[in-house]
């Protein structure tokens, strides 16, 4: 991975630690819901990630935040964000930080 794509992916992670489920007062990223970064394509970026439910209401609002806030990247030019519930979340995939923010520490 060149430098330049090194600096995208963590200017990609905290813009992804910005967005919050509006249900949920920890990050999607620290929460565990993003599954991989893939800067493979690039000007392309793809997320794979998940939700704490598969009835999730906030489902639409999330996706949208993703793909507005990820295209406003320099370098940035289409994200596409693909939904999987295999595996399946769970609290274990919380950051430490996220559970100290849940009280779960």
């Amino acid at each position: 991975m060149t430098a330049e794509v090194k600096q995208l992916e963590e200017e990609i992670i905290t813009t992804l630690s910005s967005i919050y489920d509006p249900e949920i007062p920890v990050n999607i990223y620290d929460l565990g819901l993003i599954y991989e970064i893939n800067l493979d394509k690039l000007p392309e970026v793809s997320i794979l990630m998940t939700l704490t439910s598969p009835n999730c209401p906030m489902t639409d609002v999330i996706i949208y935040q993703i793909q507005n806030r990820l295209m406003l990247i320099e370098g940035v030019e289409n994200v596409f964000v693909d939904l999987t519930f295999d595996p399946p979340w769970d609290k274990e995939m919380i950051s430490e930080e996220g559970k100290l923010k849940l009280g779960l520490l």
